[in-house]
């Protein structure tokens, strides 16, 4: 039995036989040593630059892009009714044929809380979609989750608030095991025999849950502040196709927090630092940067973001900086797209550095306020 293992932007897999790829893909084998006969260059390249985390999470550098995978506590943290949102990011296609791909989709609502009440207590509901695929041994891993939020007013002013959120979801992974190849098959000059591996079931399902806080402030006319934190499987599922494996098949509990803010510079150009910690095992990573939004036209409805930041991670290595990250938005009238490149800073391939372009669309709806409570990017 084996685990595949994952590089720096948590994306771990559960337990299989043992096996080989048929490419080069970001995960390598821990093979048992009576069956290690060869590893492929290219998966030993990858062994070198790998975090094992033994752990499946979103990982997104927009990650303000995508708040319902950030924290359940940000359902419904806007000024509006309704917000309706998407991102892409595609990883290392320049060493994979086919890179590895991750898409979330997600909508939720805002509304007025029940009952008159000078404070604007309100309510968000949310419902997220997540698949990522790793293409070279077909492996996805698919996710429906449902969130609530209440967002509690702490003042007449309604100038502060605290929210909470819980979220719910089904997560499936599959694999393909035509995609594989075993070590009994190789006849010498390829791998042209039959396995007798016994395989498990090639897909799974679990449920899964996450709770957040998230208190949010607006100071002067236009500033804001954010600043919240997420318990993610706290319930800690069993993650793995064969369930036989014991303990340490259960996902790590992973622990996140996130601050910004929005602070103006003069009418036109505002400052937005983004920090974003994650702990999850003995692992953490570290986002940290800031984009200046600066707005257009007489009405201030469009808007240029351009910023950047680094990306450090903690692994069993140490602590090294994984990735730099350069990006640029729009936003126009209730529409908000970004743009994001990562650098890895790890060669992985040939001394070739890769990286990951990430694509993000909002739409906020029914609202025509230039102090929407809310971050973006």
């Amino acid at each position: 039995m084996f685990k595949f293992q994952c590089p720096t932007n948590f994306h771990p897999v559960p337990a299989f036989p043992c096996i080989e790829p048929k490419r080069p893909f970001r995960t390598f084998a821990k093979i048992h040593p009576d069956n290690m006969k060869k590893f492929f260059l290219p998966t030993l390249i990858l062994f070198a630059c790998t975090l094992s985390v033994f752990a499946q999470d979103k990982h997104f550098t927009q990650f303000y892009a995508a708040p319902l995978t950030l924290n359940p506590a940000l359902s419904g943290n806007f000024e509006g009714k309704y917000r309706v949102g998407m991102i892409y990011r595609d990883q290392w296609r320049k060493i994979l044929d086919n890179p590895i791909k991750t898409f979330a989709l997600g909508a939720d609502l805002r509304f007025d809380a029940p009952g008159k009440s000078v404070y604007d207590d309100a309510v968000g509901l949310g419902i997220l979609f997540f698949n990522d695929r790793v293409s070279v041994v077909d492996f996805n891993t698919t996710q429906i989750a449902l969130s609530l939020a209440y967002h509690k007013s702490l003042g007449t002013d309604n100038r502060q608030f605290l929210s909470l959120g819980l979220q719910g979801g089904l997560t499936q992974r599959s694999v393909n095991y035509e995609s594989l190849n075993f070590q009994d098959e190789f006849e010498g000059n390829g791998y042209t025999g039959s396995t007798n591996e016994e395989f498990p079931e090639n897909n799974f399902s679990y449920a899964d849950y996450n709770v957040g806080l998230n208190y949010t402030a607006r100071f002067g006319e236009e500033g804001a502040i954010f600043a919240g934190a997420a318990l993610h499987h706290f319930l800690q599922p069993v993650i793995a196709f064969n369930k036989n494996t014991g303990e340490g098949d259960k996902l790590y509990m992973k622990v996140s927090g996130q601050l910004s803010a929005t602070v103006p510079i003069n009418r036109q150009v505002s400052f937005q630092p983004r920090v974003l910690v994650a702990a999850q095992g003995p692992h953490m990573e570290l986002n940290a940067g800031a984009n200046f939004r600066t707005r257009f036209g007489q009405y201030g409805s469009t808007a240029l973001h351009l910023g950047g930041w680094a990306r450090p991670v903690r692994n069993s290595d140490g602590f090294g900086l994984d990735a730099v990250v350069a990006l640029v938005g729009i936003e126009f009238s209730n529409v908000l797209v970004g743009l994001s490149y990562d650098l890895n800073l790890s060669a992985l391939s040939a001394n070739q550095r890769q990286g990951a372009f990430e694509l993000s669309i909002a739409y906020l709806g029914n609202y025509d306020s230039e102090e929407i409570l809310c971050p973006k990017f």
